[in-house]
């Protein structure tokens, strides 16, 4: 079978009737899994080709971080049963699957104009239950696999004696990605994951206690992507599978008024899944050591009927 003609960001919707911007139908008004068809064989086994050294990265943070939890989530709770015996099971409770290292799933954002998700998928299609739409369980079912490029805009951004705090409202721009690929050398491939690193979980390290209780409960500010269009004509005409950051965001907080989350045009419009809170810092210093931004990506997200999110259980090969 051919591979489907991807239009420009100009050219869309693919669809009149669809909301302005929306790729839905592109591979079929069923798919339930968005940018990710773009991750055929042949990418697959090209992005294995990049393992040269044999080095695993695990990009999950700790499962017990941000503590508190950001945007009053829970706390998770973790139990072990058995007692003093020789048999053990774990319990969770509590268990928010955005509360740490996460994929936000198409049922996690909507479009406020059709007031609908992805593909036109309505809130009557998320139950959880058989027949449920756009749950995390295609992408799970299917994998996750391919060709990763790390932006490291943190490292990029104090060679530039650009100073910013990544717990502040920092735009991050286009024309900035595009330094950061050129400095690093990078050629984009269709289908690759962009991973962009701005140093947030870095800097909540360096938070005590007390700071990070008082962060969690303030109206939160981070450093991540600009909302403009310019910012969405990039994202599109590069063709991404998915996008990742370090930051719970992807996208600056606030959102400015005038502007429109980043979240419902990648997750509601476009099927393109964005990952948050990745661990990116053993990473980025092995490619800053060697040159190379590029590795083999996977993840193997939860296989639950439904679910909106999930832990990724993401690992980086280089």
């Amino acid at each position: 079978m051919a591979e489907i003609v991807l239009p420009d960001y100009d050219s869309l919707p693919v669809d009149p009737t669809h909301p302005r911007g929306a790729a839905w139908s592109l591979w079929g008004p069923q798919d339930e899994l968005g940018m990710l068809n773009l991750l055929t064989p042949e990418r697959v086994a090209n992005a294995a080709r990049l393992v040269q050294s044999g080095k695993v990265f695990a990009l999950n943070w700790e499962l017990e971080l941000p503590d508190p939890p950001l945007f009053y989530r829970q706390r998770l709770e973790h139990a072990i049963t058995g007692g003093s015996g020789l048999i053990h099971d774990d319990i969770y409770h509590n268990f928010n699957t955005q509360s740490s290292t996460q994929w936000d799933g198409f049922s996690h954002y909507g479009n406020f104009e059709f007031h609908t998700f992805y593909n036109g998928v309505t809130s009557a299609h998320i139950t959880g239950q058989p027949g449920a739409r756009n749950g995390i369980q295609a992408w799970a079912r299917r994998g996750i696999a391919g060709r990763a490029v790390l932006l490291d805009y943190r490292r990029w951004a104090l060679s530039q004696h650009l100073e910013y705090s990544p717990g502040e409202a920092h735009l991050i721009t286009a024309s900035e990605l595009e330094a950061v690929a050129e400095a690093e050398d990078v050629e984009w491939q269709t289908g690759d994951i962009l991973i962009l690193r701005t140093g947030w979980i870095e800097w909540y390290k360096t938070l005590d206690q007390a700071g990070r209780e008082a962060y969690a409960r303030m109206p939160h500010s981070i450093a991540g992507m600009d909302q403009d269009e310019t910012t969405l004509r990039f994202l599109w005409n590069h063709h991404f599978a998915a996008v990742v950051s370090d930051n719970p965001s992807f996208e600056v907080l606030p959102i400015p008024a005038e502007k429109r989350s980043v979240h419902e045009t990648l997750l509601a419009l476009w099927g393109m899944p964005i990952g948050e809170m990745f661990y990116l810092d053993d990473l980025a210093a092995d490619c800053a050591e060697n040159g190379r931004y590029a590795c083999f990506f996977t993840s193997a997200p939860l296989n639950k009927l439904g679910g909106v999110a999930s832990p990724p259980n993401a690992l980086a090969f280089k």
